[in-house]
Protein backbone atom coordinates (compact mmCIF):
# COMPACT_ATOMS: atom_id res chain seq x y z
CA UNK A 1 0.00 0.00 0.00
CA UNK A 2 2.66 2.48 1.08
CA UNK A 3 4.70 1.78 -2.73
CA UNK A 4 0.71 2.34 -4.28
CA UNK A 5 -0.13 5.63 -2.64
CA UNK A 6 4.04 6.97 -3.24
CA UNK A 7 3.85 6.12 -6.83
CA UNK A 8 0.39 7.90 -7.28
CA UNK A 9 2.33 11.01 -5.65
CA UNK A 10 5.47 10.56 -8.16
CA UNK A 11 2.50 10.69 -10.92
CA UNK A 12 0.70 13.85 -9.61
CA UNK A 13 4.02 15.30 -9.04
CA UNK A 14 5.49 14.70 -12.53
CA UNK A 15 2.01 15.28 -14.81
CA UNK A 16 -0.01 17.61 -12.73
CA UNK A 17 2.62 20.20 -10.86
CA UNK A 18 -0.07 20.57 -8.58
CA UNK A 19 1.68 21.62 -5.38
CA UNK A 20 -1.98 21.07 -3.55
CA UNK A 21 -2.79 17.85 -4.81
CA UNK A 22 0.65 16.66 -3.80
CA UNK A 23 0.61 17.58 -0.45
CA UNK A 24 -3.14 15.65 0.07
CA UNK A 25 -1.36 12.86 -1.48
CA UNK A 26 1.31 12.93 0.84
CA UNK A 27 -0.70 13.67 3.54
CA UNK A 28 -3.06 10.34 2.93
CA UNK A 29 0.60 8.36 2.55
CA UNK A 30 1.16 9.58 6.39
CA UNK A 31 -2.39 9.02 7.85
CA UNK A 32 -2.34 5.54 6.11
CA UNK A 33 1.14 4.24 6.98
CA UNK A 34 0.24 5.32 10.39
CA UNK A 35 -2.29 2.52 11.18
CA UNK A 36 -0.24 0.41 9.51
CA UNK A 37 2.65 1.03 12.08
CA UNK A 38 0.48 0.73 14.89
CA UNK A 39 -0.85 -2.78 13.76
CA UNK A 40 2.67 -3.75 13.75
CA UNK A 41 3.25 -2.60 16.94
CA UNK A 42 0.04 -3.67 18.53
CA UNK A 43 1.01 -7.36 16.75
CA UNK A 44 4.67 -7.58 18.45
CA UNK A 45 2.90 -7.78 22.38
CA UNK A 46 1.12 -10.62 21.05
CA UNK A 47 4.06 -12.49 19.39
CA UNK A 48 5.75 -11.99 22.46
CA UNK A 49 2.31 -13.29 24.87
CA UNK A 50 2.40 -16.32 22.61
CA UNK A 51 6.12 -17.02 23.17
CA UNK A 52 5.80 -16.63 27.01
CA UNK A 53 2.45 -19.65 27.04
CA UNK A 54 4.63 -21.43 25.04
CA UNK A 55 7.68 -21.07 27.35
CA UNK A 56 5.08 -21.27 30.11
CA UNK A 57 3.50 -24.87 28.95
CA UNK A 58 7.28 -26.02 28.25
CA UNK A 59 8.68 -25.35 32.21
CA UNK A 60 5.07 -27.47 33.15
CA UNK A 61 6.17 -30.02 30.93
CA UNK A 62 9.55 -30.20 31.98
CA UNK A 63 8.44 -30.62 35.67
CA UNK A 64 5.99 -32.98 35.00
CA UNK A 65 8.31 -35.14 33.43
CA UNK A 66 11.46 -34.64 36.30
CA UNK A 67 8.84 -35.20 38.74
CA UNK A 68 7.59 -39.07 37.14
CA UNK A 69 11.46 -39.55 36.76
CA UNK A 70 11.83 -38.74 40.53
CA UNK A 71 9.30 -40.63 41.34
CA UNK A 72 10.32 -44.03 39.52
CA UNK A 73 13.78 -43.25 40.60
CA UNK A 74 12.72 -43.33 44.16
CA UNK A 75 11.24 -46.42 44.01
CA UNK A 76 7.32 -46.83 43.06
CA UNK A 77 6.59 -48.73 46.36
CA UNK A 78 7.59 -46.51 48.63
CA UNK A 79 7.60 -43.22 46.94
CA UNK A 80 3.43 -44.79 46.00
CA UNK A 81 2.98 -45.03 50.01
CA UNK A 82 3.91 -41.89 50.89
CA UNK A 83 1.94 -40.32 48.98
CA UNK A 84 -0.90 -42.30 49.88
CA UNK A 85 -0.15 -40.28 53.28
CA UNK A 86 -0.30 -36.99 51.93
CA UNK A 87 -3.34 -37.87 49.50
CA UNK A 88 -5.27 -39.36 52.76
CA UNK A 89 -4.25 -36.71 54.99
CA UNK A 90 -5.27 -33.31 52.78
CA UNK A 91 -8.72 -34.92 52.53
CA UNK A 92 -9.04 -35.17 56.64
CA UNK A 93 -7.73 -31.69 56.15
CA UNK A 94 -10.03 -30.32 53.50
CA UNK A 95 -13.06 -32.28 55.43
CA UNK A 96 -11.93 -30.79 58.99
CA UNK A 97 -11.59 -27.42 56.88
CA UNK A 98 -15.19 -27.04 55.64
CA UNK A 99 -16.89 -28.52 58.65
CA UNK A 100 -14.89 -25.92 61.10
CA UNK A 101 -16.09 -23.21 58.57
CA UNK A 102 -19.58 -24.25 58.32
CA UNK A 103 -19.57 -24.03 62.24
CA UNK A 104 -18.38 -20.63 62.69
CA UNK A 105 -22.09 -18.89 64.28
CA UNK A 106 -22.35 -14.86 64.40
CA UNK A 107 -22.34 -15.42 68.02
CA UNK A 108 -23.34 -11.94 69.35
CA UNK A 109 -26.48 -11.69 66.88
CA UNK A 110 -27.20 -14.95 68.16
CA UNK A 111 -27.17 -13.87 71.70
CA UNK A 112 -29.09 -10.68 70.95
CA UNK A 113 -31.94 -12.97 69.28
CA UNK A 114 -32.32 -15.39 72.29
CA UNK A 115 -32.44 -12.26 74.43
CA UNK A 116 -35.24 -10.75 72.36
CA UNK A 117 -36.81 -14.30 71.90
CA UNK A 118 -36.71 -14.54 75.77
CA UNK A 119 -38.34 -11.27 76.24
CA UNK A 120 -40.90 -11.66 74.46
CA UNK A 121 -42.33 -15.30 73.54
CA UNK A 122 -39.99 -17.03 76.81
CA UNK A 123 -37.86 -20.24 76.20
CA UNK A 124 -39.92 -21.51 74.14
CA UNK A 125 -39.01 -18.81 71.40
CA UNK A 126 -35.63 -18.74 72.65
CA UNK A 127 -35.89 -22.27 71.72
CA UNK A 128 -36.91 -22.09 68.32
CA UNK A 129 -34.36 -19.33 67.63
CA UNK A 130 -31.68 -21.70 68.43
CA UNK A 131 -33.60 -24.79 66.59
CA UNK A 132 -33.15 -22.39 63.08
CA UNK A 133 -29.37 -21.49 64.03
CA UNK A 134 -26.25 -23.54 62.46
CA UNK A 135 -23.03 -24.18 64.88
CA UNK A 136 -22.27 -25.96 67.71
CA UNK A 137 -23.18 -22.35 69.91
CA UNK A 138 -26.66 -22.55 68.96
CA UNK A 139 -26.70 -26.24 69.59
CA UNK A 140 -25.38 -25.84 73.10
CA UNK A 141 -28.00 -22.97 73.63
CA UNK A 142 -30.68 -25.58 72.62
CA UNK A 143 -29.76 -28.44 75.07
CA UNK A 144 -29.29 -25.99 78.12
CA UNK A 145 -32.39 -23.75 77.44
CA UNK A 146 -34.45 -27.19 77.16
CA UNK A 147 -33.59 -27.88 80.87
CA UNK A 148 -35.02 -24.87 81.83
CA UNK A 149 -37.86 -26.32 83.86
CA UNK A 150 -35.11 -28.34 85.93
CA UNK A 151 -33.42 -25.32 87.32
CA UNK A 152 -30.43 -23.21 86.32
CA UNK A 153 -28.08 -25.32 88.11
CA UNK A 154 -29.39 -28.47 85.96
CA UNK A 155 -28.94 -25.50 82.82
CA UNK A 156 -25.01 -24.65 84.11
CA UNK A 157 -24.29 -28.47 83.69
CA UNK A 158 -26.31 -29.11 80.61
CA UNK A 159 -24.12 -26.57 79.11
CA UNK A 160 -21.10 -27.67 80.41
CA UNK A 161 -21.21 -31.20 79.25
CA UNK A 162 -23.12 -30.54 75.92
CA UNK A 163 -19.98 -28.03 75.30
CA UNK A 164 -17.92 -31.22 75.86
CA UNK A 165 -18.90 -32.97 73.14
CA UNK A 166 -19.23 -30.54 70.97
CA UNK A 167 -15.19 -29.80 70.83
CA UNK A 168 -15.01 -33.84 70.64
CA UNK A 169 -16.73 -33.17 67.54
CA UNK A 170 -14.92 -30.58 66.53
CA UNK A 171 -11.66 -32.67 67.19
CA UNK A 172 -12.67 -35.26 65.20
CA UNK A 173 -10.71 -37.05 62.51
CA UNK A 174 -7.24 -34.89 64.44
CA UNK A 175 -5.55 -38.23 65.41
CA UNK A 176 -6.02 -39.63 61.80
CA UNK A 177 -4.03 -36.22 60.46
CA UNK A 178 -1.54 -36.43 63.35
CA UNK A 179 -0.87 -40.12 61.89
CA UNK A 180 -0.24 -39.31 58.54
CA UNK A 181 2.16 -36.58 59.68
CA UNK A 182 4.40 -39.00 61.72
CA UNK A 183 3.75 -42.16 59.07
CA UNK A 184 4.61 -40.01 56.12
CA UNK A 185 8.78 -39.15 57.19
CA UNK A 186 8.85 -43.13 58.76
CA UNK A 187 8.34 -44.29 55.08
CA UNK A 188 10.84 -41.87 53.83
CA UNK A 189 13.24 -43.30 56.45
CA UNK A 190 12.72 -46.52 56.03
CA UNK A 191 12.95 -46.15 52.20
CA UNK A 192 16.21 -44.47 53.46
CA UNK A 193 17.72 -47.90 55.15
CA UNK A 194 16.10 -49.88 52.19
CA UNK A 195 18.37 -47.89 49.69
CA UNK A 196 21.39 -47.75 51.80
CA UNK A 197 21.56 -51.64 52.16
CA UNK A 198 20.65 -51.99 48.58
CA UNK A 199 23.90 -49.96 48.14
CA UNK A 200 25.91 -51.47 50.45
CA UNK A 201 25.02 -54.98 48.65
CA UNK A 202 25.70 -53.79 45.81
CA UNK A 203 29.52 -53.21 47.33
CA UNK A 204 29.51 -56.60 48.34
CA UNK A 205 28.71 -57.55 45.30
CA UNK A 206 31.30 -56.03 43.04
CA UNK A 207 34.10 -56.15 46.16
CA UNK A 208 34.86 -52.30 45.25
CA UNK A 209 33.56 -48.87 46.55
CA UNK A 210 33.02 -45.93 43.99
CA UNK A 211 29.97 -43.71 43.34
CA UNK A 212 28.61 -45.52 40.50
CA UNK A 213 28.27 -48.90 42.63
CA UNK A 214 26.85 -46.54 44.99
CA UNK A 215 24.49 -44.13 43.36
CA UNK A 216 21.53 -45.66 43.01
CA UNK A 217 20.89 -47.01 46.55
CA UNK A 218 21.50 -43.53 47.70
CA UNK A 219 19.43 -42.03 45.06
CA UNK A 220 16.43 -43.83 46.44
CA UNK A 221 17.57 -43.33 50.18
CA UNK A 222 17.53 -39.15 50.06
CA UNK A 223 14.58 -39.57 47.36
CA UNK A 224 12.35 -41.09 49.54
CA UNK A 225 13.28 -38.97 52.83
CA UNK A 226 13.26 -35.65 50.79
CA UNK A 227 9.08 -36.94 49.63
CA UNK A 228 8.56 -37.97 53.13
CA UNK A 229 9.60 -34.92 55.23
CA UNK A 230 7.92 -32.39 52.24
CA UNK A 231 4.69 -34.25 53.09
CA UNK A 232 4.76 -33.96 56.86
CA UNK A 233 5.64 -30.49 56.14
CA UNK A 234 2.57 -30.28 54.13
CA UNK A 235 0.39 -31.68 56.43
CA UNK A 236 1.32 -30.16 59.54
CA UNK A 237 0.59 -26.45 58.41
CA UNK A 238 -2.89 -27.81 57.57
CA UNK A 239 -3.09 -29.47 60.76
CA UNK A 240 -1.69 -26.05 62.63
CA UNK A 241 -4.13 -24.29 60.83
CA UNK A 242 -7.42 -26.20 61.80
CA UNK A 243 -6.07 -26.31 65.19
CA UNK A 244 -5.98 -22.39 65.47
CA UNK A 245 -9.70 -22.98 63.71
CA UNK A 246 -10.99 -25.04 66.89
CA UNK A 247 -9.10 -23.08 69.23
CA UNK A 248 -11.50 -19.88 68.06
CA UNK A 249 -14.93 -22.11 67.94
CA UNK A 250 -13.71 -23.19 71.59
CA UNK A 251 -13.35 -19.48 72.82
CA UNK A 252 -16.65 -18.75 71.61
CA UNK A 253 -18.07 -21.25 72.89
CA UNK A 254 -17.28 -20.52 76.41
CA UNK A 255 -17.85 -17.08 76.16
CA UNK A 256 -21.08 -17.11 74.76
CA UNK A 257 -22.01 -19.53 77.21
CA UNK A 258 -21.67 -17.72 80.00
CA UNK A 259 -23.49 -14.87 78.05
CA UNK A 260 -26.58 -17.10 78.16
CA UNK A 261 -26.08 -18.37 81.61
CA UNK A 262 -26.14 -14.98 82.39
CA UNK A 263 -30.06 -14.27 80.20
CA UNK A 264 -31.39 -16.88 81.93
CA UNK A 265 -30.45 -15.59 85.42
CA UNK A 266 -31.69 -12.51 84.17
CA UNK A 267 -34.92 -13.66 82.81
CA UNK A 268 -35.84 -16.39 85.82
CA UNK A 269 -35.38 -13.59 88.01
CA UNK A 270 -38.05 -11.48 85.76
CA UNK A 271 -40.40 -14.57 85.99
CA UNK A 272 -40.06 -14.84 89.93
CA UNK A 273 -41.23 -11.06 90.12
Amino acid sequence: MKNVFASLTVLAMLFLGNAAAMAQDVQAQDQTSEPTEQVVNEAAPAVETTQTVQEEDGGLVALHKTLKTKFIEGGAGFMAATLLCLVFGLALCIERIIYLSLSKTNTKALLENVEKALKNGGIDEALNVCRNTRGPVASIFYQGLSRYNEGIDVVEKTVASYGGVQMGLLEKNLSWISLFISIAPSLGFLGTIIGMIAAFDKIQQVGDISATVVAGGIKVALLTTLLGLIIAIVLQLFYNYILSLIEGLVNEMEDSSISLLDLVVEYDAAQKK
